[in-house]
């Protein structure tokens, strides 16, 4: 059996794509890898396999810090350290001439407190809290320490939350980077927390599950994700690999049809009728184009664009049609394993998360997890978007950077 690392490519962790959405960017083989990383977590969650898996914490911002390659200094930064011209900070001046507000003061912070940590090498966190983020609460008649970093609220109740109030900063590590330069740094999905020391002003957390026996899936749970993975299968021989391979290659066309796609999820409706959907998509493309024809002033812009729209248009065929109706089906079928595989996770919380809203909290589950290949360090995203993205998008849902409504 293929391992993650046969299919997942290795790549900087500044964004990890669904992994129902391999379809639309990995055309034949990114439907192959989504298919057989869930049969992968299936085998973990089975008990038949040993696996890792990790926990995606909501935390803002990520932050990356450790060894400058260049020259050995101790640094912080945020997703701009994988630019051209890498962006790091040594200094509070240096925090000062690029940041301000609260982003200003989460760098000095980690600034000041994570060196001591002793880390080598490069690792990537999320920020979880800083000064004055913890507060206490009383939900459902439960005493809690809560940190609030971005959508989901983090409870830790009262009395065994000394170490967090007693932090100044608080951050969950995931991911390790290896490389004599930040530009060619690769991604190995896990940090050994066991090799940082302790701090008093740091409460750092492992993103891993440590024990996933109670998360181990039934004979019937089992068997539910075994009937889904043979649909997927058989869906997936039946779909030209043509209109697959047309759309992974045209990365725009891809990104519009997420686009489409999650205007649904974030509304927190279920996807249409596969047809009807194909359709929508199909009118939402004319529609796009008609914009972009009326918004020019010559003939020359209104003829380019006008052919640009033939162009798409013409994909559109009804055997195309056809396949993009079997496609949506897959990436639906992908999404329903997906969430039974979460189901089993989420048995293993072991802080209680909520979302605030205007009437007081109220419970959800984790953002999401990655599972984690033991030998490659490669990852898979799983994450219950008509819940979180809902949550994430929803105005009815307070955020955590949204002092102003805490």
């Amino acid at each position: 059996m293929e391992t993650f690392s046969n299919f997942i490519t290795e790549q900087k962790n500044t964004h990890m794509t669904h992994i129902e959405d391999k379809v639309l960017y990995g055309g034949v083989d990114g439907t192959r890898q989504a298919i057989n990383a869930l049969r992968g977590l299936r085998d973990m969650l089975s008990g038949t396999s040993k696996g890792r898996i990790s926990v995606k914490w909501d935390g803002a911002p990520a932050i990356f810090c450790g060894t400058d390659p260049s020259d050995g200094e101790f640094f912080v930064a945020k997703k701009g350290i994988f630019n051209k011209n890498p962006k790091v900070y040594k200094t509070d001046a240096d925090i000062d001439a690029d940041t301000s507000g609260d982003l200003n003061s989460k760098l000095k912070d980690a600034l000041r407190y994570l060196p001591a940590l002793g880390i080598k090498g490069v690792i990537q966190g999320d920020f979880l809290f800083g000064s004055g983020d913890v507060t206490t609460k009383t939900i459902d008649g439960q005493k809690y320490s809560v940190f609030h970093p971005n959508t989901i609220a983090y409870a830790v109740p009262y009395d065994q939350a000394k170490e967090v109030r007693a932090a100044k900063i608080g951050i969950v590590w995931h991911t390790t980077y290896t490389g004599t330069s930040f530009e060619n740094m690769k991604a190995d999905y896990g940090v050994d927390v066991s090799k940082l020391k302790t701090s008093r002003n740091v409460w750092s957390q492992d993103a891993m599950l440590t024990d996933v026996t109670n998360a181990t899936m039934s004979e019937r749970e089992t068997k539910d994700v075994n009937e889904i993975l043979s649909q997927i299968g058989t869906l997936f021989r039946q779909t030209a690999s043509s209109t697959l391979k047309t759309v992974a290659e045209n990365p725009k066309f891809a990104q519009a049809i997420e686009t489409y796609n999650n205007k649904f999820v974030r509304a927190g409706t279920v996807i249409p009728d596969s047809t009807r959907h194909v359709n929508g998509l199909i009118s939402n493309r004319q529609a796009y184009y008609m914009k972009e024809i009326a918004r020019k002033k010559s003939k020359r812009g209104k003829d380019a664009w006008t052919a640009k729209m033939k162009d798409e248009m013409a994909f559109f065929s009804p055997k195309n049609r056809a396949n993009l109706v079997k496609m949506f089906e897959l990436q639906k079928l992908i999404v329903v394993a997906k969430l039974k595989l979460i189901n089993s996770l989420d048995k293993l919380k072991s802080i209680d998360t909520f979302v605030k809203t205007s009437n007081g909290y109220k419970v959800t589950g984790e953002e999401g997890y990655v599972a984690i290949d033991t030998l490659g360090g490669d990852a898979v995203k799983l994450v219950d978007r008509m819940e979180f993205s809902y949550n994430n998008f929803s105005s009815d849902i307070l955020k955590g950077w949204d002092s102003a409504r805490r």
